[in-house]
């Protein structure tokens, strides 16, 4: 169970909060959806949950366990959006590799197995993939770190309608095996795979749907 307790996030820079006293709570190997405009917090929130920014006050727990910034790290994986603008790797191979020398080959198949890339010679360079095989790899990229939780931030912008359901059927198969935290300013396909919803009204959360 992830849970948040009136967690708050307030830069030194802005007036307000951008944060306000989150309370939530992700049982394991479920879906939460969390909506929101442009600028409501969404995107913050997951860089808190990966342990990309900290947060001012509020209590995060995994398994009922506090969580230091670090562990935070290590707990959660956040596939960014249009995430294929931050390859770096020439090959398949490569960018799987980027920070673990150490991968074996059967590591590397069975996160290419998960997301439907395991067809695909590892050779091919990740640019001459399609949008949702270029989303696909960025899910196998954080797979290979073994993290509890994905986070997925606006996971099916500038998909077209096919590969948007391709990604959606991909992600209810993922939540099988891990927790997935999916933020979204539209619902309308993502919620026929959620198990809880939430939307972000002036920077706190209310149940949705």
């Amino acid at each position: 169970m992830l849970s948040l307790q009136n967690v708050i996030y307030h830069p030194a820079a802005t007036p307000h909060p951008i944060l306000q006293g989150i309370n939530l709570e992700i049982a394991p190997q479920t879906l939460g959806l969390i909506l929101g405009s442009s600028g409501s917090g969404k995107t913050t929130l997951l860089e808190i949950l990966a342990g990309f920014a900290q947060h001012n006050k509020g209590t995060i727990l995994w398994q009922e366990q506090a969580l230091s910034f670090l562990e935070l790290q290590e707990l959660s994986g956040l596939v960014f959006q249009f995430p294929e603008r931050h390859f770096c790797g020439k090959t398949i191979l490569e960018e799987l590799r980027l920070g673990h020398p150490e991968l074996t080959s059967e590591r590397i198949a069975t996160a290419l197995n998960e997301v439907g890339l395991d067809h695909l010679p590892q050779n091919t360079s990740p640019y001459s993939l399609s949008g949702g095989q270029q989303r696909r790899l960025a899910l196998a990229v954080q797979l290979i770190r073994q993290p509890s939780i994905l986070l997925l931030d606006e996971p099916t912008a500038g998909l077209d309608w096919s590969m948007r359901r391709q990604l959606i059927s991909l992600l209810a198969k993922l939540k099988k095996h891990w927790t997935l935290i999916v933020v979204s300013h539209d619902p309308s396909e993502l919620m026929e795979i959620a198990d809880s919803c939430w939307k972000f009204n002036q920077g706190s959360l209310q149940p949705f749907g």
